[in-house]
């Protein structure tokens, strides 16, 4: 799987807007989320390569979605090749999430594409309370859902589960990807 990198300008303005909105101080952001000051200090200076794990942590904390934290500012018509867009990597598992489209004013749904490899499979903690995630599989073989009773999904295969609950994605062969729909409820 190729490299991918964090959109670090966009996520530090993000992280110091959407604290300031709360009035909150990097240590208490920190510690809601989970994650060591120096961290949180390192990603508003625009410097680091945060995992999807920790953005999502920091989401929960800011009570913001993911995609508020990653998503640069988008023109009318907009195109994202593949390979290209704002793809942010798992610190546990061979698995990338690429935001396609966030949710514009008075809309709750975000869109990711996503890419894994089989290995380790990508656990994630509970989202915001109302979350519903919907995935399409486009490619190769994965388990997902609720992580204890996920279900085989092949290419063209459709599954909605509660995102406020704990979940997996488990690619079962290379180059496995998929469409992702967050919907905030």
């Amino acid at each position: 799987m190729a490299e991918t990198k964090a959109p670090l300008d966009v996520i530090a303005t993000s992280l110091r807007r959407e604290r300031t909105k709360l009035g909150l101080s990097l240590s208490e952001v920190a510690k809601r989320a989970g994650v060591a000051k120096s961290t949180l200090s390192q990603l508003e200076a625009g410097t680091g390569n945060p995992s999807v794990e920790t953005l999502w942590a920091l989401g929960v904390a800011l009570e913001v979605p993911f995609s508020a934290l990653v998503d640069p500012p988008t023109p009318t018509v907009k195109v994202i090749r593949d390979g290209e867009g704002p793809a942010v990597a798992s610190e546990s598992a061979d698995y990338s999430a690429t935001l396609l489209a966030s949710s514009p004013p008075q809309v709750r749904r975000d869109i990711y594409l996503i890419s894994a490899q089989p290995g380790k499979a990508r656990h994630s903690d509970p989202h915001m309370p109302g979350v519903v995630e919907h995935v399409v599989l486009s490619s190769g073989r994965a388990r997902v859902g609720p992580t204890g009773d996920p279900v085989e999904l092949g290419p063209g295969d459709y599954i909605a589960y509660p995102g406020d609950a704990a979940h997996v994605f488990d690619a079962l062969e290379n180059d496995t990807k998929a469409l992702l729909i967050s919907e905030h409820r």
